[in-house]
């Protein structure tokens, strides 16, 4: 035994354990003192953040916290990894996407270690294939194809392309990327299915390393679709094509390893890192009960739903922590979009960000030398179990209504995933989901970036949605208005009181005021400010001493409208208040109407 030297450092030896009891007590007594009166076993629900799918987040997890056994990775039901090495030989491939030719060899000759390749609608010809790919080592890079309804011109161009530079069967690499249900989610066509069952035996004969179908949850997440639901469709569609590939005459276990998942990584990262998780630990269930269960190969988007358009070099901080949760989670393959995704064709400059992001997450910050890095955080496994219970739940709705594409064409998915994007928009329109840079934080005098177009998306089947859309609108209007005019819509903001009892209203109404476009005026009188409508900003004590006579004092200099920046109270002459929780955009748009902005 060895004996550690009495130092005088001995480790809280003389502090007890505290108990579940006692944190609940002393949370309940700082919710005393805002205000707030709870009772101590209340402190906890109190500080819960709801989540989409029924799912709730606690303050504090404790080892009291059940959660099943996540397993060793590599190992089933594979939520810790679907390789036992995870990601620690050389970390996760850097993927980047590519709707045109001309960066693919800037890409791989700078920290790119495979290519996604968008061909046909929404991409580049597929007969252009060979020029974007040369001077490309096809022995060496991996190439994903994803060309929708021309997935079969662009697999043989591909494995023609093998064969012309002589690119041994065993050394080609990546995906043919068909996906029947992900593109009829897309663009409302279904396509045969019995081409893509051909592709698939002609991989598992000849091209070992090369898949040839891609289970793309893009489509369901881009449509406002919650996590669960992501993990539910993906489960649903893999299921509908072992069923084809299966009945053509392939071996489940081939049939298993033709398949690849792509999900989208967004900003809140705990939440993406148990996404992942949670999809591993499905796709074990599911081919389990096929009598093999084995590893998901995942492939991680960081979300275009986060992209704004607004201030888009914020765009490079949700990429940051999407691809750190990507990382974390244990994704294969990880494509960072570019900061400008958004905004059109992407510059040099942004391209070389997103590729760095992850090469600075791997060389730099050593993200991949630990295998599962989250895995035994009591929050991180309980909300896995959380979202792969919610998603399996999903998945069985699905199976149950006839599958996959008989949900798609009944338009009972569609209208799962719009109700809780209404859901979503409604938190985005209140601002308690803050989107930085459009509802938070804006800044009217930004200098708009502009980008080439870039090739229309594939349209036709379930929407897209961002989460700056409404505010987009807004701000759109605001632009029309000011190339109109030569200037903004405008509202003068009234203190009240000295500064100490108004200046915390003033920077909220003008921020609020800013996210739909309309230009905060603070200096000088309502007189010379160039507005029609006024917002009266100081304490609540202030309100009832001064509000009524100074609303009635602005409306008789001209002031139309008279806003309040607080609580609904008996104020009068006021006809209308705006708070944290209101209905932002409603407010915006109104005063938008009442300004004569269209």
């Amino acid at each position: 035994m060895t004996v550690l030297p009495d130092d005088g450092l001995s480790l809280a030896a003389e502090f007890p354990d505290a108990t579940l009891e006692q944190w609940q007590r002393l949370v309940a007594g700082v919710l005393r003192k805002s205000g707030r009166e709870v009772s101590d076993t209340a402190a906890e629900e109190t500080l819960s953040t709801a989540l989409e799918d029924g799912l709730r987040v606690r303050p504090l997890y404790t080892a009291d916290d059940p959660a099943p056994d996540p397993g060793l990775p590599g190992f089933a039901p594979f939520v810790r990894g679907g390789r036992a090495e995870g990601n620690t030989v050389g970390g996760w491939d850097v993927r980047q996407q590519h709707t045109t030719g001309g960066a693919v060899l800037g890409d791989l000759e700078n920290g790119v270690t495979s290519l996604w390749l968008v061909l046909g609608d929404g991409g580049m010809p597929v007969d252009s294939l060979g020029r974007a790919l040369d001077g490309v080592l096809l022995d060496l890079a991996p190439v994903v194809l994803d060309a929708g309804h021309d997935v079969e011109a662009a697999a043989r161009e591909l494995l023609r392309l093998y064969e012309e530079r002589g690119v041994a069967g065993e050394a080609a690499r990546g995906n043919l990327g068909a996906d029947p249900l992900g593109t009829e989610a897309r663009t409302g066509r279904p396509y045969d299915f019995a081409p893509v069952a051909g592709l698939a035996r002609r991989c598992a004969e000849a091209y070992p390393g090369l898949r040839a179908l891609t289970v793309d949850a893009l489509p369901y997440h881009e449509a406002g679709g919650s996590a669960a639901q992501e993990l539910g469709c993906s489960m649903a569609t893999a299921v509908a094509y072992l069923r084809e590939l299966t009945e053509a005459g392939l071996p489940v276990e081939q049939a298993c390893a033709q398949l690849e998942f792509r999900y989208a990584a967004t900003a809140d990262q705990f939440l993406t890192v148990a996404k992942l998780r949670a999809a591993r630990r499905l796709w074990a269930r599911v081919t389990e009960v096929c009598g093999t269960p084995v590893g998901q190969v995942q492939h991680a988007v960081t979300s275009p739903v986060m992209m704004a358009r607004r201030d888009p070099w914020v765009n490079m901080l949700r990429t940051t922590v999407a691809t750190l949760a990507a990382g974390v989670g244990g994704a294969d393959a990880v494509t960072v979009l570019p900061f400008d995704h958004s905004l059109g064709l992407p510059d040099a400059f942004a391209r070389r960000i997103a590729r760095n992001t992850s090469t600075i997450l791997i060389e730099e910050s050593h993200l991949s030398r630990v295998v599962d890095p989250a895995g035994g955080s009591w929050y991180v496994e309980r909300l896995t179990d959380e979202l792969a219970r919610a998603g399996w739940e999903f998945f069985q709705r699905i199976e149950r209504s006839g599958g996959q594409a008989a949900g798609l064409r009944s338009g009972r998915i569609g209208q799962d995933l719009a109700d809780t994007w209404e859901a979503r928009s409604a938190k985005l329109a209140k601002r308690r989901e803050p989107v930085t840079g459009v509802s938070e934080f804006p800044y009217l005098a930004e200098r708009p970036v502009e980008r080439a177009p870039a090739p229309a998306p594939r349209s036709g089947g379930l929407p897209r949605v961002r989460r700056d859309e409404t505010y987009e609108r807004l701000r759109a209007r605001s632009d029309a208005h000011l190339a109109a005019t030569g200037s903004r819509p405008r509202v003068y903001l009234a203190a009240l009181g000295p500064a100490a009892a108004h200046t915390a209203r003033v920077g909220f109404a003008a921020n609020l005021f800013q996210a739909g476009g309309i230009e905060p005026v603070t200096e000088g009188t309502f007189a010379d400010s160039g507005a029609t409508e006024v917002c009266l900003c100081s304490s609540d004590a202030l309100y009832a001493e001064q509000a009524a006579a100074r609303a009635e004092e602005l409306r008789e200099a001209g002031a139309s409208h008279v806003f309040l920046a607080g609580r609904p109270g008996q104020y009068l002459g006021v006809d209308a208040y705006v708070f944290a929780g209101c209905d932002a955009v409603a407010v915006l748009s109104a005063a938008l109407d009442r300004m004569g902005v269209s």
